[in-house]
């Protein structure tokens, strides 16, 4: 097979390869009111272990269920029996008004952890308005490694609350703070509950 642009043959077969990698979807799962969702390895399908070295979670369309909340995560070594694995990060916040009044870029020391075992905020304070949402990716590298600590690094974005319009641009990154393995992960406002919205996990092969 030929790759040919304008008459003119670019490459044919066995000139070159390319791999694009694969992202492969493991399972999504809908919030409805739901206090937590929580993705465990071995249980309705979920796989987190060594079959990828990176996965990736979609959240879209988060919707509190009370303005003001943020959402968070957190991982557990313990398929889920708790989730209190030691975390030190870094979140970067940037926003800009719909009506051009402020905008800004700095660091939040309230929204970080220093060794802290609860759970780390992906987003600053989303609204509960009808159109009010937050959506964003995470992705945590390696998480059945026995030998290194597990790297996560977080984009998202919402739409603030409390009549704050604005657009909000968060950047976490981070490492929890254990060398056994990461067997899952919960996601959930800090506090109330998440009204509506997506999770979904996929895994990524490295070749």
């Amino acid at each position: 097979m030929a790759i040919i642009s304008n008459a003119v043959t670019i490459a044919d077969a066995g000139a070159f390869s390319v791999s694009l990698g694969s992202m492969v979807h493991i399972k999504t799962l809908t919030a409805s009111s739901s206090s937590t969702l929580s993705f465990v390895h071995g249980t309705a399908g979920v796989v987190l272990d060594s079959t990828y070295p990176i996965y990736k979670f979609e959240f879209i369309n988060i919707h509190p269920s009370h303005t003001g909340q943020k959402l968070a995560f957190n991982v557990s070594i313990n398929g889920g029996s708790n989730y209190n694995v030691a975390k030190t990060s870094s979140f970067i916040v940037a926003y800009h008004m719909e009506n051009d009044a402020a905008v800004t870029l700095g660091y939040d020391t309230g929204f970080d952890l220093a060794q802290g075992t609860g759970f780390q905020n992906l987003t600053s304070k989303i609204g509960h308005a009808a159109d009010e949402n937050g959506s964003g990716t995470l992705q945590i590298f390696n998480p059945s490694s026995t030998t290194f600590v597990k790297h996560f690094i977080c984009s998202s974005a919402h739409l603030s609350h409390a009549g704050f319009a604005a657009n909000y641009h968060n950047l976490v990154a981070g490492y929890a703070n254990t060398t056994s393995a990461v067997n899952a992960v919960r996601f959930q406002m800090t506090s109330n509950n998440i009204e509506s919205g997506k999770i979904k996990l996929y895994g990524i092969k490295d070749s």
